[in-house]
């Protein structure tokens, strides 16, 4: 049913569990993976004359979100080649990870997501909020859930 599965991680150790569980079933139903981790955009704070400076530039900013990137998703296709599951890995920079996610399964052609959840409810599920969340809500391609 599902070929091509899109596979968003952000290295937290529940993301790494969620990881497992997906390259098991990409591979009980021999589909595809494609790993996918969202950079932050710089961080940029407006302050007044005498302004603490971020002593981070752009630059290296960029390059902590990359390496960042690079080390969780080897972790993802070094799982998916162990596991004998197809694999490619995509990183994108945005602010706002929900759209970059269901962008990315657009743009990659994927017909699943497979995502993790806190399963956070109540008001802290609604101060914190979800990426899991914003996804189910706004795609219209299927998700996945792991708890």
């Amino acid at each position: 049913m599902f070929k091509h599965i899109l596979v968003p991680t952000d290295g937290s150790q529940l993301s790494q569990d969620m990881v497992k569980r997906a390259v098991e079933f990409a591979r009980e139903i021999g589909a595809s993976i494609t790993a996918f981790f969202s950079k932050p955009e710089y961080p940029v704070t407006y302050f007044g004359e005498g302004a603490l400076i971020d002593p981070t530039t752009p630059e290296r900013f960029a390059e902590m979100t990359e390496q960042r990137a690079k080390t969780v998703l080897y972790q993802v296709l070094a799982e998916c080649a162990e596991a004998g599951v197809p694999c490619n890995a995509v990183s994108k920079t945005s602010d706002v990870p929900y759209e970059a996610i269901i962008a990315t399964a657009e743009e990659c052609g994927c017909d699943l997501i497979f995502m993790a959840s806190h399963g956070r409810r109540g008001i802290s599920g609604m101060l914190l909020g979800s990426e899991t969340n914003k996804v189910l809500t706004h795609s219209r391609i299927p998700v996945l859930v792991f708890r």
